[in-house]
């Protein structure tokens, strides 16, 4: 397995990773994993938008280099992150049901970009639903105000809670521009939040650019879906 090994090895995880399985997002799942590794990446944590599919297949086909997740969007228009998941949570799900959906899995409740607005709240969500956070984003290479993480790490501090980073990549440019160093874990959420206690942020913040591969994904995906 890449993320186990022996004692004292220390393993790198991009915890926050699109493929095409996401809306706005047309990187091959296979590639994703490839490139991850091509860069020092030893596991990536496949969180496609409100789907599991991809994320799945990957596991089957990657063992020992894949965690599946999932990005949902919330009722409130929040993303809530589960981590080792086994089935989808729909689109639309309330914010608290979300994260109990996710912890009846056995998974792990992570927050991405809470500051950010919009797909964050603003951290007001946290508000709702802090009792039941296991983990916290606090480095997303796509949030340009530094503040925002800052604040996202200051809150995990307040409460208690492991810190995580990701690329937040919807273009295999971006894999692993962020991730989290943690000693070497087994493949279990337990083994895994464990580990990240222990963990240390590494990352660089991509450039406002990478928004144009978003876009241009949407408009694609939404041109081929069109009927003559």
């Amino acid at each position: 397995m890449a993320g186990a090994g022996a004692a004292g090895r220390r393993v790198r995880v991009d915890m926050h990773v699109h493929t095409s399985g996401s809306f706005d997002c047309v990187s091959d799942p296979e590639r994703v994993v490839e490139t991850a590794a091509a860069r020092g990446i030893d596991w990536v944590c496949i969180t496609d938008h409100n789907e599991i599919e991809a994320a799945l297949r990957l596991k089957e086909r990657y063992p020992g280099r894949v965690i599946v997740g999932e990005e949902v969007k919330t009722a409130e228009g929040v993303d809530i992150i589960g981590l080792f998941l086994t089935e989808r949570i729909p689109k639309g799900t309330p914010a608290r049901e979300t994260c109990e959906r996710i912890r009846a899995q056995g998974g792990i409740v992570y927050i991405p970009h809470p500051y950010a607005g919009g797909k964050g709240g603003s951290g007001r969500i946290l508000l709702e639903i802090g009792d039941l956070v296991d983990a916290m984003e606090g480095f997303n290479a796509r949030i340009h105000f530094r503040r925002l993480n800052e604040k996202a790490v200051r809150w995990a501090e307040e409460h208690g809670v492991p810190v995580g980073a990701g690329s937040d990549a919807h273009s295999l440019a971006e894999v692993g521009r962020a991730y989290v160093e943690v000693p070497a874990f087994d493949d279990s959420p337990r083994g895994f939040l464990e580990a990240l206690r222990d963990g240390v942020i590494h990352g660089r913040l991509s450039s406002w650019a990478v928004h144009l591969f978003s876009t241009y994904a949407k408009v694609k995906k939404r041109w081929a879906g069109r009927t003559p």
